[in-house]
């Protein structure tokens, strides 16, 4: 085994196969509806990461009940993980969040809940809601971190510093919460070693789980334009392979890797076109780890450098 997957990490710990189901929970973001800003991340499409969502429905069990009927064929008798991609699941009123998530968990066999949000839509109330989830299954909090390098945050308007991540994984331990990072590899300007200097940042932020994404550009998205301009390129596979390589030999040898590789809806990506073919893309990454001897945490050391 190479590193430590999200499917040996369920097994291990539920006992069965389990699967994400994946909700809209019909919340905005602060950095689409002026609050921040108004165009998103420059990497984002318009549907906010939840391309593979349920359409938005405001009876939470009516959604889980479609993504379980979309599944069944792969998991009959199997458990499941409530997941709220769209957009910043954390950014609307508590009492709001508080009915969302509640009739998410209440089903027997939705063994945890998983929100994908901002670090800075993580207020008080918020966390008392988040707290609460968290005493009856388990919680599991997204994070987009994307990269530590305040000229990319800036460049892609990611509109967080990086405190606000910090205090935020703070935050959700102290509640019960585990935490899940994301890191985009192949931002525009970041060159190999800065991609290693965000992925070492996460495996000493005390986060529990990392999910790697490769940048993709989506006709949706306002990085296409700086693509068309030939301002943005994209990675070619063995390039991402070597990349992601060296992130997951940093990574702590317990850290559950979520994701190797992210997904762009098919009718909007416009490269790297090589990452559509997801089931050859792994395969191809799994001989790349072999005949490299690719194993996570090689390269992991818990003391500062």
């Amino acid at each position: 085994m190479h590193y430590r997957s999200f499917h040996s990490a369920m097994v291990e710990r539920f006992g069965c196969k389990v699967y994400k189901l994946s909700l809209d929970g019909g919340f905005g973001c602060p950095n689409r509806d002026g609050t921040i800003g108004s165009r998103g991340c420059s990497f984002c499409s318009r549907l906010g990461s939840g391309d593979f969502a349920a359409p938005a429905d405001p009876d939470i069990r009516a959604q889980l009940e479609k993504a379980k009927a979309r599944v069944a064929h792969k998991n009959p008798g199997g458990k499941y993980i409530a997941y709220f991609q769209s957009y910043t699941n954390t950014y609307a009123p508590p009492e709001l969040l508080r009915q969302r998530f509640s009739a998410a968990i209440e089903p027997e066999d939705i063994v945890a809940l998983d929100v994908a949000t901002r670090p800075d839509c993580l207020g008080p109330e918020v966390l008392q809601v988040l707290s609460e989830m968290a005493r009856r299954k388990p919680l599991w909090v997204e994070l987009g971190l994307q990269t530590i390098h305040p000229e990319t945050a800036k460049a892609i308007r990611r509109g967080y510093e990086l405190p606000v991540f910090d205090e935020a994984v703070k935050n959700l331990h102290a509640i019960g919460a585990e935490v899940i990072v994301h890191q985009i590899l192949g931002l525009p300007g970041e060159t190999p070693e800065m991609m290693l200097e965000t992925a070492r940042y996460i495996a000493k932020s005390g986060a529990d789980g990392v999910k790697f994404h490769l940048l993709h550009i989506l006709d949706d998205a306002d990085l296409y334009e700086d693509y068309l301009a030939g301002r943005v390129t994209a990675l070619e596979k063995e390039e991402y392979f070597s990349i992601l390589s060296r992130c997951l030999q940093v990574m702590p040898p317990q850290m559950v890797i979520h994701r190797l590789t992210g997904d762009g809806a098919k009718r909007h990506l416009v490269a790297p076109l090589w990452s559509a073919d997801k089931k050859k893309v792994l395969n191809d990454m799994n001989r790349y780890f072999a005949a490299h001897q690719v194993q996570q945490g090689s390269d992991w050391r818990s003391s500062p450098e």
